[in-house]
């Protein structure tokens, strides 16, 4: 049996690097070991619980026996929930036929890909993100990929873009941005937008046109004088080129509820519809019900922002601020300040050093098992999202970050450097 091909996909696909790092993680705290795990983009529920409202309505539903098949792309009164809920937070106007609901972001990732990318078509992404480069390797598309800087906050720029836009097919923006907690500034995705613009002017009416997947499931967690900004807000005409992937995993720490909505032209979301009801993907009636009922209590949410945001900026700014002081001592640390998301993005640059014991911290791997083993810390490494083995940039999350641990955890990051040589 040791010479059994699969499929190609399934020879050739990876696994995700950051559930693999996750679980792996998980194992060792199972078994006793005290780590403070900032590996996954998750939240701990008795730390981060969905608010008691969406709470209440999942059981009522279920309850009352909601326990059917949904209709393929959502029941009407979530889609049209999600619509005022969009207009009264975003100020976009969307009709229920141009809303698909599904269990969270990924099939609605996944289905939109195989609705618009043919083999060997161009996908423009930037690197490090989340996932964009397994669903172009899923759907056999051609990657284009753009390295992202720290000075631009690693954030593609419409230059980047530029090079690759001829032909290419879909472009995937994400902001805020998994991995990083970096936003795209109001003045860049205006660039981005006209840059669609004139290419998709530019194709005849027969040549396939240029969309854009727009994720922005983390859009209402920024801090500070941070704005979230969107295409269709800033240029009307994006509406026909423009698929919002969304949902209420991020913005209510409702990751396992899974409910998410992707928000598009009638013609792509038909098709999307078509596809999700071959995979079935959809979220569970009762909570659809439940989320439906929830997103019209605009009181209930601003509370509940307000609280939650609070928290997790809370935690971001004392993590970055402690980063910040180990830089200053002379640690070869850094950290960009916390703009949005649950994410901080840190710097562990100390590949080439050698341990207390001699040992040679070679490469970057060896530096994330370091700071792992000696002050309990996992962090993901931009490698995990696309980035060159080499970058010694991270990504570290707060969904499950208890407040009175912080200290903590930076005495140990602090002693671990200081016995690097």
């Amino acid at each position: 049996m040791g010479n059994t091909k699969l499929s190609q996909l399934a020879e050739t696909l990876i696994g995700s690097e950051i559930v693999k790092l996750g679980n792996a993680i998980s194992e060792r705290i199972r078994n006793g070991e005290k780590i403070y795990n900032f590996t996954i983009g998750d939240f701990d529920p008795k730390v981060f619980p969905i608010p008691q409202e969406l709470e209440a309505a999942i059981i009522e539903a279920y309850q009352q026996h909601y326990t059917n098949y949904p209709t393929a792309d959502g029941i009407l009164e979530l889609r049209q929930a999600v619509c005022a809920f969009i207009k009264k937070w975003e100020g976009i106007d969307y009709a229920p036929n141009e809303v698909q609901i599904a269990s969270g972001g990924r099939p609605l990732i996944y289905t939109l890909f195989k609705t618009i990318v043919d083999k060997g078509d161009k996908v423009i992404y930037a690197v490090p993100s989340w996932n964009n480069n397994h669903y172009v390797h899923l759907t056999q598309g051609e990657h284009c990929v753009i390295e992202c800087k720290v000075d631009n906050h690693f954030m593609p720029t419409v230059d980047q873009i530029k090079e690759h836009i001829k032909g290419a097919t879909l472009l995937c923006l994400c902001t805020p941005q998994n991995p990083t907690g970096t936003t795209l500034s109001k003045d860049s995705l205006e660039a981005i937008c006209d840059l669609i613009l004139e290419e998709n002017e530019r194709r005849g009416d027969y040549d396939k046109k240029l969309y854009l997947m727009f994720d922005q499931m983390y859009w209402t967690l920024t801090y500070g004088e941070t704005l979230h900004h969107n295409p269709v807000s800033l240029r009307p005409r994006m509406k026909e080129y423009t698929i919002f992937i969304d949902g209420i995993s991020k913005v209510f720490a409702a990751t396992g509820v899974r409910v998410g909505w992707a928000l598009g032209p009638t013609e792509v979301i038909s098709k999307m519809k078509a596809i999700l009801s071959h995979v079935g993907a959809w979220a569970p009636m009762a909570e659809q019900k439940a989320v439906a009922k929830y997103l019209v209590q605009n009181e209930a949410i601003e509370r509940y922002l307000q609280h939650f945001k609070a928290e997790i900026e809370e935690r971001l700014r004392r993590i970055h601020r402690g980063f910040m002081q180990l830089k200053a001592k002379g640690y070869q640390v850094d950290c960009v300040a916390p703009q949005a998301a649950i994410y901080l993005t840190v710097q562990l640059d100390l590949a080439g050093k050698k341990t207390a014991e001699g040992v040679l911290l070679e490469s970057q791997a060896d530096v994330t098992s370091y700071i792992l083993s000696e002050a309990k810390i996992a962090v993901v490494p931009f490698h995990a999202f696309g980035a060159g083995s080499t970058s010694p940039w991270y990504r570290l999350s707060v969904g499950t970050c208890k407040k009175e641990e912080i200290d903590t955890m930076l005495g140990q990051l602090e002693a671990a450097l200081a016995k690097l040589q």
